[in-house]
């Protein structure tokens, strides 16, 4: 499987939004997640995305439907929670997802498409899910096409690592730190680290304290 993108909680607006941009990067078209309650502002590359989520409606984001999601928990301003998500696709044919999952499906999606949500994972783990019909950015139809090309040179996210607290790991947790993309180590503090281009500039743009978040490139 492959990163299809990656979430972090970000303050209602994101106005975060402007670190990544200061950095060099283009953003794309943001969304409006109806009845799940979120919003989002995004940044696209040729094979992934970033996703600055945030709670926009407190009652839809904690209804019947979402709050198994834990969104609700991962999102919240101050939140002890992680404040991560990651989101795999396939990486040839076979579109079953290698962890156990729970169906999703939030009145957004199209008719027919669901999101495969990583079983029995805590809060205090990123939120691991699968969409069986994920694309890499650069192949979107035209109708959905996003800007790529950006200041800083970056073209796509090679490899991430996530620090989280010590912990014995969920299912989705392994396997996502199995032979994939995706490394995870432990820490005191919850950090994403995304390598674009295998870091090959020797470069980093450090987003903390507004985001936990360091880019390398």
């Amino acid at each position: 499987m492959q990163i299809d993108h990656l979430f972090i909680r970000a303050r209602a607006g994101a106005p975060e939004a402007a670190l990544l941009q200061s950095f060099g990067l283009v953003e794309g078209s943001g969304n409006s997640h109806s009845g799940q309650g979120t919003e989002n502002r995004r940044f696209f590359f040729h094979d992934a995305f970033l996703e600055l989520l945030w709670i926009a409606d407190d009652d839809e984001v904690r209804s019947a439907r979402t709050s198994p999601t834990l969104l609700a928990e991962r999102l919240a301003d101050g939140s002890p929670a992680c404040p991560f998500g990651v989101c795999w696709r396939p990486a040839g044919d076979d579109a079953t997802a290698p962890f156990p999952c729970w169906n999703y499906t939030p009145s957004y999606l199209p008719p027919g498409m669901q999101i495969g949500i990583g079983a029995d994972v805590p809060a205090s783990e990123p939120m691991w899910f699968f969409l069986p019909k994920g694309v890499a950015p650069s192949a979107y139809p035209e109708a959905r096409r996003q800007p790529l090309d950006h200041a800083a040179g970056v073209k796509t996210i090679t490899s991430v690592t996530l620090t989280l607290p010590p912990q014995a790991l969920s299912a989705p947790a392994k396997a996502s730190g199995s032979g994939t993309q995706l490394t995870l180590l432990e820490g005191d503090a919850y950090l994403m680290e995304i390598y674009f281009d295998h870091g090959a500039r020797g470069q980093t743009h450090d987003c903390r304290p507004a985001l936990p978040l360091v880019l390398h490139h």
